[in-house]
C-alpha cells in the first residue's frame, strides 16, 4: 500500500487508456506469490516484492529492452512507475 501526496500525478500524467495502466487494473498479479514457497524466506537479504520483479520482466518483454534500460526508463517514465506500483517520488 502506497501513501504519497503525489499519487494524484498518475491521474494527470498516465491516461486511462494507457496499456500499462490497463494491464495493472485488469490483471491480478497475486499468482506470483504462489511461486514464493519454492524459495528460502529466511536466508539472505530482504528481497524486492516478487510482483515488482515480475513486472520488471514483463516490461522488458513488452518493450524489448535490456535490464539496464528498463531500470533507467523506470526512473523517468511515469507509466512504468505506475505499473511497478511505485510512488512518483520513489527511487528505482
Amino acid at each position: 500500500m502506497m501513501f504519497s501526496s503525489y499519487m494524484e500525478l498518475y491521474n494527470l500524467i498516465v491516461p486511462e487508456d494507457n496499456m500499462l495502466r490497463r494491464i495493472n487494473d485488469l490483471v491480478d498479479f497475486s499468482f506470483v506469490y504462489d511461486e514464493q514457497d519454492k524459495y528460502c524466506l529466511d536466508n539472505g537479504r530482504n528481497a524486492i516484492d516478487p510482483i515488482r520483479m515480475f513486472k520488471y520482466l514483463l516490461l522488458k518483454t513488452i518493450y524489448d529492452i535490456s535490464d539496464v534500460d528498463v531500470v533507467e526508463r523506470s526512473k523517468y517514465d511515469m507509466s512504468f512507475k505506475y505499473s511497478l506500483g511505485m510512488a512518483p517520488e520513489d527511487s528505482v
